[in-house]
C-alpha cells in the first residue's frame, strides 16, 4: 500500500514548513490529487489519520480535490480530458495522447494554528 508512505511524505512536507513558518498545529490538510495519479482514496484517508498521530497534524481534516487528466494529443494537437492512460483522442479518435497533467499528488492548503 503506497498510500501510506506518500501520507508519511506529506507529514515530512508539514512539519517542514512548520519550522519554516513557525506553527505548532494543523488543523486540515488540501490535497490536489490527478485522476490518473494511481492513488486509492480511502486508503490514503485511512494512512493519513494513522501516520499523523501523535504529530502536530494529529486529528487534522484532510481535504482531497480530484483534478482531472489532462493530455495533448500529437496528431490533432488538442488537450482533452482522460479518463485512462490509454484513451484514444475524443476529438479525432487517435492513440497516443501524452500525459500533461493529472498523475501528481500537491499539498495545496494548510490551516495552521
Amino acid at each position: 500500500m503506497h498510500e501510506m508512505s506518500l501520507c508519511e511524505s506529506i507529514l515530512q512536507i508539514v512539519e517542514e514548513e512548520s519550522i519554516r513558518q513557525s506553527f505548532r498545529k494543523v488543523s486540515e490538510v488540501h490535497l490536489a490529487i490527478g485522476a490518473l495519479a494511481g492513488v486509492e482514496l480511502e486508503a490514503l484517508k485511512f494512512s493519513f489519520d494513522v501516520v499523523v498521530q501523535h504529530s502536530l497534524a494529529a486529528g487534522a481534516v484532510l481535504h482531497i480535490e480530484i483534478v482531472p487528466a489532462i493530455g495533448h494529443c500529437p496528431v490533432c494537437g488538442q488537450k482533452v480530458v482522460m479518463e485512462s492512460r490509454y484513451d484514444a483522442c475524443s476529438r479525432c479518435g487517435e492513440y497516443g495522447l501524452q500525459l500533461e497533467s493529472g498523475n501528481d499528488m500537491r499539498i495545496t492548503h494548510l490551516e495552521v494554528q
